[in-house]
């Protein structure tokens, strides 16, 4: 599936990957191909990013929104700390 990660300032990220887990507002979720599609705010917390090759990257967020869907997903997010 692919990811996009974007902030006011910039785009964070942008390629595939094989799993994402986001600080939903009413807890955390991971998300996996085939996902059902969905949209929900974020918290703040980690967003956790495995790559297909294994890589794994995160990133600290103060909130936004995500959108899951057709095995695309994008993250909206504020106040990111590499």
């Amino acid at each position: 599936m692919n990811l996009i990660i974007l902030s006011p300032e910039r785009e964070i990220f942008s390629g595939a990957v094989k799993s994402v887990k986001v600080p939903g507002s009413l807890g955390s979720f991971e998300m996996l191909e085939g996902h059902a599609p969905l949209v929900s705010s974020l918290g703040a917390g980690e967003v956790r990013v495995v790559k297909p090759n294994g890589e794994k990257m995160s990133f600290q967020v103060e909130g936004g929104f995500v959108e899951m869907l057709n095995n695309e997903v994008s993250l909206l997010v504020a106040g990111v700390k590499d």
